[in-house]
């Protein structure tokens, strides 16, 4: 029986956690970082909580006898999937990770590419603005420092403590988002920026789409450096890597 983490939190950890558990093989856990109070029921024996860095990851393999580590977290994890890199050189354990592809702008994008959160801040400019953070809510403080702005921010879980703005409307939802509400709901609110991750995917896509056939700018934050190991874009085709990886050093030709 080989034993394999995957470090989730996103829906292709889930899927790819479904996938490998029927394999009778293989046993899977799959471990989120416990951000969200109410996650989506995984399927598979869950770990939540963090687990003290790349030492305390590295610990982690030795007493559960892991021997291979998916990192299958959000492209914006860049932390977690440093302390994964780390943890995987420091201890020969094989890692591969899942790098979903990001969005690319087309004909009819009004995108400003910005590094981080502060960024998205400064672009939003001194004139107030009607703003749809579409971020999460552990990013959202930072756009405390921009008082003058209408803010909308929609996050799975409440904002809390909430913004010290003088206006905002905090919007509950878990996506995925179709275009057609998306659209609808930047109209409603008379939104004329959305602040965005580049996250990739189809899920939250919708909202990108909507500013778009709207005329509506999109401050995106670029993706932070994630460490360079072998990985794959898609479920099926990091599952097809499981078993090569798997295998002795020696019959891998490492």
């Amino acid at each position: 029986m080989k034993r394999i983490l995957i470090l989730g939190g996103t829906t292709e950890a889930r899927q790819l956690a479904g996938k490998l558990a029927a394999r009778a093989d293989l046993a899977i856990t799959l471990s989120l970082a416990g951000r969200t109070e109410n996650p989506v029921t995984q399927g598979v024996p869950t770990r939540v909580g963090g687990f003290g860095g790349a030492e305390g990851l590295a610990a982690y393999f030795g007493e559960a006898g892991m021997h291979l580590l998916i990192d299958a977290t959000h492209p914006y994890a860049g932390r977690i999937s440093a302390n994964a890199a780390q943890a995987a050189r420091n201890t020969g354990v094989p890692i591969i990770a899942l790098r979903r592809p990001g969005w690319e702008s087309v004909r009819g994008d009004r995108w400003i590419p910005v590094d981080n959160v502060a960024g998205a801040v400064e672009a939003l400019g001194a004139s107030p603005r009607r703003v749809f953070l579409a971020l999460g809510r552990q990013e959202v403080a930072a756009f405390e420092a921009a008082p003058q702005h209408h803010y909308l921010i929609r996050s799975v879980e409440p904002v809390e403590p909430r913004l010290a703005v003088h206006d905002a409307t905090y919007l509950l939802a878990r996506g995925p988002f179709r275009e057609a509400d998306e659209r609808t709901l930047l109209e409603s609110h008379s939104i004329d920026t959305v602040v965005s991750k580049n996250s990739g995917g189809e899920a939250t896509y919708g909202k990108i789409a909507a500013a778009r056939a709207l005329g509506i700018e999109v401050i995106v934050i670029r993706r932070p450096t994630l460490p360079d190991v072998p990985s794959a874009e898609t479920v099926e085709a990091l599952a097809a890597m499981v078993d090569h990886f798997l295998e002795p050093d020696a019959e891998r030709g490492v």
